[in-house]
């Protein structure tokens, strides 16, 4: 495969960076997007209750195909991370000058270069011990 502006052929990791530069802006505009509309829905909710919601929309968007996030640049992880961030805040309603670090922590959410580290590891496990499908 060659790059559109010279001759000169593309290696696997200008393709995956390209992916990524595609991929994270649409991951973290679905992102905002869900959280503005839980917003409402999350403060009329139990801390539990709400945690369940947002760990359903936010969490599994984040999760998706991050097992092909695992070279990705540390300035694209950073925006998925505030995506994360995000969602925390808005489970224990937390304000924006708060440290959200002490929040992911109580509940218990890997920030997200180590949540695709775990994926990772939970993946070669399953696989080298014949559990994987």
């Amino acid at each position: 495969m060659y790059s559109a502006s010279s001759r000169t052929p593309l290696t696997r990791s200008d393709m995956d960076h390209k992916y990524y530069l595609q991929i994270t802006p649409a991951l973290c505009q679905s992102g905002y997007y869900y959280l503005r509309q839980l917003r409402p829905a999350a403060r009329s909710l139990s801390t539990d209750a709400a945690k369940t919601l947002i760990q359903a929309s936010i969490s599994g968007r984040l999760d998706y195909c991050n097992s092909l996030m695992s070279e990705m640049a540390e300035s694209l992880v950073q925006k998925i991370q505030s995506v994360q961030n995000g969602a925390a805040g808005l489970v224990s309603g937390a304000s924006r000058r708060d440290h959200i670090t002490p929040v992911l922590r109580e509940l218990h959410w890997l920030p997200v270069l180590q949540r695709i580290h775990f994926k990772l590891g939970c993946l070669m496990y399953k696989s080298l011990s014949g559990q994987a499908p």
